[in-house]
């Protein structure tokens, strides 16, 4: 009998048998994750539905030494929930309870199956706000937004998901719970181990329980889109809104690839005579709304802005915000394979790094849409592909090489938000160095000695 098998015969001692899956037709769709061009089969899929069968997955897997992949909804981008090979999937997403609103201490406990959009409505529900909202918020769940460390939209000026966990419940590779972080604004008792987890890509343990920062919603908002007749003008036009100690909830870019692509797609009636959009967006109190609005207006026509446009009222600005959110479904009906990256530069450097993805796109012969979080610095260039076409494909990682190249040389990461799971693995020790790639290494062999969780994750 073999490994897997005498899991599955333990496995279904304790579980429901209807919450396992072993055929091979009910394996294909947990094969792949959000990233393209990678899929491999898992050996089963099991669907735990509380911490406790969390656990029981986990001490059987290592008592076996059996690797072990969790996963969310899927909608991850760098790789990090495709499976090994005849791995377990342990999925999540029936744990999906809020378990707590506590308006008095502004937080929220949640399951991780609990989708990001689920949260922001719960806080929105009682008064409050939750801001991070990742592209994919209304499937996402909030476990794979901490082990992926997500960002969003609003990250500019709120921040990305580490910055709203005030505690988690995470399982251990050998099945142990442990409870880290509190309500407590203030807490420096002992190392911080909650944002260690975070961002870990489900190699050091799993998350089972998030508790979450909540803030007052903000009074109030204005959105305007600008448009540029140059990508240029556009990234130096957020380089210029920064400089000015100006931070909008919202700064978006759009190429013309994309604005297009999105048009056709949510028909919301976006500009098609420009090469660039930006989408901006202040919200807080009346007063500075309006000051930050007329800042950030004068500052577009000062860059060549060809039209300013400010939503008439917040159906509209919705629109606007979901058309951006739409960018990467809009631009993935033009070829059979969409694969979005993250470079991330300083602000300073953003219109540098836009010319360099067009010179890389013309040298490489590829059909690339630009679109992203400007105001961080965080583009995603899209490639427009076919990964059957072996050479078009060659073209394309060497495309990425010189792009992730260039955002270090820059000063930039090589990823901003989706993280580096399988997808950027080859990338890492560039980027963080010897040192760091030790101490990485060091403290997931000390989590976890069996090398279950996740493998061939991040680094090998």
């Amino acid at each position: 009998m073999s490994s897997l098998q005498k899991f599955l015969t333990e496995l279904r001692g304790v579980f429901d048998p209807s919450t396992i899956l072993t055929a091979k037709e009910d394996l294909i769709p947990y094969s792949f994750d959000g990233t393209a061009a990678l899929q491999q089969m898992p050996g089963c899929v099991v669907f735990a539905q509380s911490t406790p069968e969390v656990a029981a997955v986990l001490k059987l897997a290592n008592d076996q030494r059996i690797a072990v992949v969790t996963r969310g909804s899927g909608t991850g981008l760098s790789g990090g929930s495709v499976p090994s090979q005849g791995c377990i999937v342990l999925c999540t997403a029936k744990m999906d309870k809020i378990l707590e609103v506590d308006r008095a201490n502004l937080t929220m406990l949640v399951e991780p199956g609990a989708t990001t959009l689920t949260i922001a409505e719960a806080a929105g529900a009682v008064g409050l706000f939750y801001p991070p909202d990742p592209g994919s918020m209304k499937i996402s769940t909030i476990g794979g937004n901490v082990a992926e460390n997500s960002g969003g939209l609003r990250g500019l000026k709120y921040g990305i998901t580490r910055n709203y966990v005030m505690g988690l419940e995470v399982v251990l590779p050998d099945g142990e719970v442990m409870w880290t972080g509190n309500k407590c604004v203030k807490d420096v008792a002992g190392y911080s181990l909650k944002d260690l987890f975070i961002g870990s890509e489900g190699t050091l343990g799993v998350i089972t329980k998030v508790l979450l920062k909540l803030i007052p919603k903000p009074a109030a908002k204005k959105t305007m889109v600008a448009t540029f007749d140059a990508m240029d003008k556009a990234a130096q036009c957020v380089s210029e809104i920064i400089a000015a100690q100006i931070i909008p909830c919202t700064l978006e870019f759009l190429d013309r690839t994309t604005i297009h692509c999105v048009e056709d797609f949510a028909k919301v009636g976006l500009p098609l005579d420009c090469e660039a959009l930006l989408l901006m967006e202040t919200d807080g109190h009346p007063a500075a709304v309006a000051d930050e609005a007329a800042q950030m207006e004068e500052l577009a026509r000062k860059n060549g802005a060809t039209e300013v446009r400010v939503a008439k009222d917040d159906t509209e600005a919705t629109k606007l915000a979901a058309a951006r959110r739409s960018a990467f479904s809009a631009l993935a009906r033009l070829a059979p394979t969409t694969i979005l990256e993250d470079a991330t530069v300083p602000r300073s450097e953003l219109a540098k790094m836009i010319r360099f993805v067009e010179a890389i796109a013309k040298k490489y012969r590829l059909r690339i849409g630009t679109f992203g979080h400007m105001g961080d610095g965080n583009l995603h260039p899209t490639f427009l592909t076919d990964e059957r076409n072996k050479e078009e494909m060659h073209r394309v990682h060497e495309a990425f090489k010189e792009i992730f190249d260039e955002a270090i040389r820059l000063g930039g990461t090589i990823t901003g938000e989706h993280g580096v799971g399988l997808a950027k693995k080859d990338f890492l020790p560039k980027f963080v160095g010897a040192a760091q790639m030790r101490v990485m290494r060091e403290l997931r062999r000390a989590l976890d000695p069996h090398g279950i969780l996740n493998p061939g994750k991040m680094f090998d």
